[in-house]
């Protein structure tokens, strides 16, 4: 089996709603997403003669993924008032809204359905909140 990995980061702000502790609060991180694709073989033949994929196409598509989640607060749907919310945006902050805890497990799972939706073998998404912890995603086998 082949495994690539892509990675990029990027910078932003979140909460956690109802949680009891110092991440109930907004607070920023260094996320960093990892998206490791597979093949069982290589490409036969041409530009791509043995590779998996172009490397460059899937960092792009990472990149191009997780860059509109760039120096953003990331919130989840219906955690914060309407009156907050808005005026946060009509003082000029951008303000990504998420059907989903802006958590690192969630990420993960939410990251892998985008790049499988958008061809890719993937076979592991990995979102890092800090240098030192991730969270992992991927699908089980159906047996």
């Amino acid at each position: 089996m082949y495994i690539l990995k892509a990675e990029h980061s990027f910078d932003s702000a979140h909460f956690l709603s109802g949680y009891d502790g110092k991440c109930a609060n907004i607070h920023g991180h260094r996320w960093k997403v990892e998206v490791d694709v597979q093949s069982e073989n290589l490409v036969k033949g041409g530009q791509l003669d043995g590779m998996v994929i172009d490397f460059g196409d899937l960092k792009k598509d990472v990149k191009d993924m997780v860059d509109c989640y760039d120096h953003v607060l990331i919130i989840q749907e219906g955690t914060m008032r309407d009156l907050t919310l808005n005026c946060i945006k009509q003082d000029g902050f951008n303000v990504i809204v998420v059907d989903f805890r802006p958590t690192a497990e969630n990420f993960a799972a939410f990251f892998f359905r985008l790049m499988k939706n958008k061809g890719y073998n993937v076979k592991r998404t990995t979102v890092y909140e800090t240098p030192t912890n991730s969270a992992a995603y991927e699908e089980s086998e159906v047996r």
